[in-house]
């Protein structure tokens, strides 16, 4: 049995690398980081140009038709490069809950403009602190508007249509939630920018007034469509995390070779030794089930709950760990604004909280394994 990607896959890797490092260097990171700019658009036009918007969009949808399998390769160069675009918020959220509970005519007007690059989408779940729940979502959906703050929405200054979940019930249950979509454009909406952790990935304060939309999948069913959405994106964006982490391995183990200290490299050192090893061990764990929850997802495998929490949480933890390490293995220079350690650890941390905190994730996983044990 081979656990590895196909010989296409792996070319679509090399292309994707490429491409990335030519055209997002760290100086272009910067760009955004530095400058009043909110992403790089060049780079997402680009992105759209290659293909990499769109190759898990089917092709009577303006795609690629690729696959999820494709995405994730897709996904660990974006992670490795820093991409600062809003890639995760269309790709992983949006154009996913258009798959799975779009109408036909909503897929047609929406996905073929995500692969081409002219419209970036949202999720606009959280309303201020707290982690994904249905007693969370206050936000009120009657008669075809909604009215209500959601806050931090991921890109949600830039995104030119959101998927939102809404109050529609009072039972008590899951049921109570709907999703609609809506274009940010229109009337009765007011958008803030927020300031956070990683400025290379906006957030956004959305304020609903009596804004038209029109619903996403079936009335009571939001829960369960945000369920699998989140789940689909745990996977891709532990694949984001498994970039990042190499990334940051990369960049620590390097210096470790060239810096000289005692008349010797650093990375000679017992203690930095065993530094690079842990966070080899770490990124390699989150690979493992990363590619696992790759496995699931694009065989829509009844694992996917399990393998979805599980890539999330290995991810998580190894991107944390290695762009903190890596930040440790430069020394006083990794803190410095000069250097580029900071920005993945932004990016680790910001990641960290975008789907719902480590926490959240191990009791999703803890539960989903009782359910299945029981069962």
């Amino acid at each position: 049995m081979n656990f590895d990607f196909s010989d296409d896959q792996k070319q679509l890797r090399d292309q994707a690398r490429k491409f990335l490092t030519e055209k997002c260097p760290p100086k272009a990171v910067r760009l955004v980081l530095d400058g009043k700019a909110p992403y790089d658009k060049e780079l997402w036009k680009g992105l759209a140009e290659m293909g990499f918007l769109g190759v898990a969009i089917p092709e009577e949808f303006g795609g690629a038709g690729a696959g999820h399998l494709e995405l994730c390769v897709i996904a660990e160069e974006m992670g490795r490069a820093n991409a600062p675009v809003p890639f995760s918020s269309t790709v992983y959220l949006a154009a996913e809950a258009l798959l799975i509970a779009g109408s036909d005519a909503q897929k047609k007007k929406w996905l073929p403009a995500i692969a081409s690059g002219d419209a970036i989408g949202t999720l606009a779940l959280f309303e201020g602190k707290g982690n994904p729940s249905p007693k969370n979502v206050k936000l009120t959906a009657a008669n075809g508007v909604l009215n209500g703050v959601k806050k931090p929405v991921a890109d949600g200054a830039i995104a030119d249509f959101a998927v939102v979940a809404a109050r529609t019930g009072s039972s008590g249950r899951d049921s109570d939630i709907s999703l609609f979509l809506l274009d940010l454009k229109a009337g009765g909406i007011e958008v803030k920018s927020l300031t956070n952790l990683d400025p290379t990935r906006g957030q956004a304060e959305i304020t609903f007034k009596d804004a038209k939309a029109e619903p996403l999948g079936a009335a009571g069913e939001g829960w369960s469509i945000l369920t699998q959405v989140l789940d689909r994106a745990a996977v891709l964006c532990a694949f984001e995390q498994v970039g990042g982490s190499d990334r940051a391995l990369e960049m620590g183990r390097d210096y470790a070779l060239d810096r000289i200290a005692f008349g010797r490299q650093i990375g000679s050192f017992q203690a930095v030794k065993h530094m690079l090893a842990d966070m080899y061990v770490s990124a390699t764990l989150a690979r493992s089930n990363s590619y696992y929850g790759a496995w699931a997802l694009s065989s829509n495998a009844a694992e996917l709950p399990e393998a979805a929490a599980a890539a999330r949480i290995s991810a998580t933890q190894a991107f944390q760990h290695c762009a903190k390490n890596n930040i440790q293995v430069h020394g006083g220079m990794g803190f410095t604004w000069e250097f580029d350690c900071h920005m993945y650890y932004r990016r680790a941390n910001a990641m960290a909280l975008g789907l719902g905190s480590l926490s959240y994730w191990e009791d999703q996983l803890i539960d989903r394994m009782r359910k299945k044990n029981a069962a």
